[in-house]
């Protein structure tokens, strides 16, 4: 399984994904992230599913880049779900014989010269894409369930970006307390709207264990200082206690 998270605020755009690869009972790291970066084009591509179908693509997205411009992060959307299509047309017959689902989500962020701002997509499996802007400030591929709810919380398009990779990292971490397939190292990837400069930082687990422990103390002291109050009512209709004293 796996973790990517894109952010999307006023500010910037932010990406967090685990770099966890499991394959039976075998467990390796590798790069979820692909950075492509040079004048007035900065995107990354993050993707969650099959490796053997994220590879392919990539590829054949890299070699795309290589021969055409583009001037619109859409347009480059747009090229690479066509490659997760010709993927698609090669190998989708083979992979569900051997009883394997085609599967790819992607998530492109990034700003192109023509652009008037950052933006973020969401690409599905059949290569068709969604728009992330206003009202929804981020998307989760992979895992998303333990640590979506603290992002639906925090989270707005002018939420400034040193808080929303906050956020994103606490999120990380609730999902990865909670499964086994979703681990250490993260990488982040920071955009800043019309830099046209993507800053990419890996984190080990010891580099964010404090935090993640000062989260978890907090989290219970927060639990503690809850009103209790409304409780009462449903107490109140549990049977007293009964003396054995003689």
């Amino acid at each position: 399984m796996t973790y990517c998270l894109g952010i999307k605020v006023k500010e910037g755009l932010i990406a967090i994904a685990d770099t966890r690869i499991t394959s039976g009972t075998d467990t390796t790291i590798k790069k979820k992230i692909t950075i492509k970066q040079k004048d007035k084009f900065s995107l990354f591509v993050m993707t969650s599913g099959l490796r053997s179908v994220r590879d392919k693509a990539v590829t054949y997205f890299e070699e795309i880049l290589e021969t055409q411009e583009f001037d619109k992060l859409y347009k480059a959307v747009n090229a690479f779900g066509e490659q997760v299509r010709r993927v698609a047309n090669e190998d989708r017959e083979v992979l569900e014989k051997a009883g394997f689902k085609f599967d790819l989500n992607t998530v492109i962020g990034g700003q192109l010269k023509d652009d008037e701002e950052h933006k973020l997509y969401m690409l599905y499996p059949e290569g068709n894409w969604v728009e992330l802007g206003q009202g929804a400030p981020f998307v989760i591929i992979g895992n998303s369930g333990p640590g979506r709810a603290m992002l639906n919380r925090m989270l707005n398009e002018d939420t400034d970006m040193r808080l929303a990779l906050k956020a994103g990292f606490l999120s990380f971490d609730s999902t990865r307390v909670s499964t086994n397939n979703v681990d250490f190292p993260i990488d982040v990837v920071l955009y800043p709207k019309n830099s046209f400069c993507l800053a990419e930082q890996r984190y080990e687990q010891q580099d964010l264990q404090k935090i993640s422990s000062q989260w978890a103390e907090e989290l219970k002291n927060a639990l503690q200082n809850v009103s209790d109050d409304w409780m009462d009512k449903a107490f109140d209709k549990l049977p007293k206690p009964v003396s054995h004293e003689i």
